[in-house]
């Protein structure tokens, strides 16, 4: 709040007299992952609520992705219980005298790489959650779209410039 009283301020205007403050007329929405638009569920001039879903991406390679990684996660899971299991009994033979130090020293290390796979793949399945998820472009603010450039078949290639598919403009004017 304090900021926009500081901005009012240094704009020249009273307190009670200001508009709201906005960067730009219009903003230019797309989606953060690659893929094809699947299916566009708004209209230029219609009136929408921030959080509204405005488009879908096609989430099958990116459903496929988030279950291969789930899939190495209980893989990766599996690992490192028994790269566990195994430090234990190392261990337990260590301290019976029955087994060495190398020994004891090799379960070490597998169970510290077990449990470095485990995060690397909870970290991947993150991140192909995330993917999913953005697979929706939902609109950021309350406003009115102003034209939806983006189509049904629309390839999006985030690799580079990616297509604008939805131009959205404060609907407080």
């Amino acid at each position: 709040m304090k900021l926009r009283k500081w901005t009012v301020a240094l704009a020249g205007y009273s307190v009670l007299a200001a508009p709201p403050l906005w960067a730009a007329d219009g903003v230019e929405l797309t989606t953060p992952v690659s893929g094809v638009v699947e299916q566009v569920l708004v209209k230029a001039g219609q009136r929408v609520s921030k959080g509204t879903l405005l488009l879908r991406l096609d989430r099958t390679i990116l459903q496929a992705r988030f279950d291969e990684a789930t899939a190495e996660h209980a893989r990766a899971e599996a690992e490192a219980s028994d790269a566990t299991r195994e430090l234990e009994r190392a261990q337990e033979l260590f301290n019976r005298t029955v087994s060495s130090t190398s020994e004891l020293d090799a379960a070490t290390l597998r169970q510290a790489r077990a449990q470095a796979g485990l995060a690397a793949a909870g970290a991947r399945r993150t991140i192909a959650q995330k993917n999913l998820d953005d697979a929706e472009l939902k609109a950021p603010f309350d406003g009115v779209v102003s034209a939806v450039p983006g189509v049904p078949g629309t390839v999006v290639a985030t690799d580079c410039q990616p297509k604008t598919l939805v131009i959205m403009r404060s609907g407080r004017r």
